[in-house]
């Protein structure tokens, strides 16, 4: 029995035309909150693009009186890379049930590829779970949670009066810094703060002294939304937000770039075997009498973090801030 044969795309090109894998592509963007926050850069051409960012910012002098001297300054630029990886999932499906469904299976299962995706992408750029190498490099450490912690930028509530202060906080002598403060003392104002589910119920329960809530969402018979200091505040529902490691995370989302490589691309194979990590055969579709439903996408995230004129040390500038417990 031959298990390198299989149905390729060219194949099942009237069952998957193209105009479906465009719509697969604006799903992504469309339903995932994270590539909705972040900056899409142009499609990349190679597995790798170079960004020239500003690392040294020009000086300018007052001249001494009529013959004084004028001082010389200068610009530098730094490398910065964004580098495709594979994002891929396999879906099978008993033949049985594709003979029996009277209903569009590919319909049923677009969703599911979406959210995979989605939840995938999330996961690697928040908290560094499975993420590629080139990732960590780009990003400056294995995910913006780790990142935020590598330049001082996560605030615990427990060290604050309140949830208020922890959040909307000024700077003072000898006291901790707020979220927001943390963020904008990196020369960074935040366009968004996405949340730990649980921190709708801690929001709402904020109160004054005369036990008015702090914290309002849109008023009756529109969708509920909150916002901080004016900006939207995320909740997904996907999952990904570790309240262990994160109930806020805020930032000025629009450094956070990612570009593609290549759309999504499918191929059905009816014969081979999917295995496990340590080899072991899952699922035989020949014998079982299954089709199996791949998805492969190339994407790459980066942060490239260019200088500014609050904090101009890049090992110190960071351009999310971190809430924790």
């Amino acid at each position: 029995m031959a298990f390198n044969a299989l149905t390729s795309r060219s194949d099942v090109a009237a069952l998957i035309p193209e105009d479906v894998s465009r719509e697969i592509l604006s799903d992504l963007a469309s339903t995932g909150w994270l590539l909705g926050l972040a900056r899409r850069l142009p499609d990349l051409p190679r597995a790798q693009r170079r960004m020239p960012v500003l690392s040294t910012l020009p000086v300018a002098y007052f001249v001494d009186g009529d013959t004084g001297l004028k001082q010389t300054t200068e610009a530098a630029w730094a490398n910065k890379y964004i580098d495709a990886e594979e994002l891929a999932v396999i879906v099978p499906i008993p033949q049985s049930v594709l003979d029996d469904a009277d209903y569009d299976i590919w319909a049923e299962i677009r969703p599911l590829l979406v959210d995979a995706f989605n939840n995938k992408l999330a996961g690697a750029v928040l908290y560094g779970t499975d993420i590629p190498a080139t990732w960590t490099t780009n990003l400056g450490a294995a995910g913006i949670r780790a990142l935020a912690a590598a330049r001082t930028a996560v605030v615990s509530i427990a060290g604050f009066a309140d949830l208020y202060e922890a959040i909307l906080g000024e700077s003072a002598a000898g006291a901790a810094d707020g979220l927001l403060a943390v963020l904008e003392a990196d020369g960074y104002q935040a366009t968004a703060h996405v949340g730990h589910i649980s921190m709708r119920t801690r929001l709402r329960n904020c109160r004054d002294a005369d036990g008015n809530p702090v914290f309002h969402s849109l008023p009756a018979g529109q969708a509920a939304r909150y916002q901080l200091d004016g900006a939207d505040v995320w909740f997904p529902a996907d999952g990904v937000i570790n309240s262990a490691q994160s109930l806020l995370i805020t930032g000025q989302w629009n450094q956070l770039v990612y570009a593609m490589r290549q759309d999504i691309t499918y191929t059905i194979a009816t014969e081979g075997v999917i295995q496990d990590a340590a080899g072991n055969i899952v699922y035989n579709l020949f014998q079982r009498d299954m089709v199996a439903l791949r998805a492969v996408m190339r994407i790459g995230f980066a942060l490239p973090n260019p200088i500014n004129y609050v904090q101009p040390t890049e090992a110190s500038r960071c351009p999310f801030a971190v809430l924790v417990a």
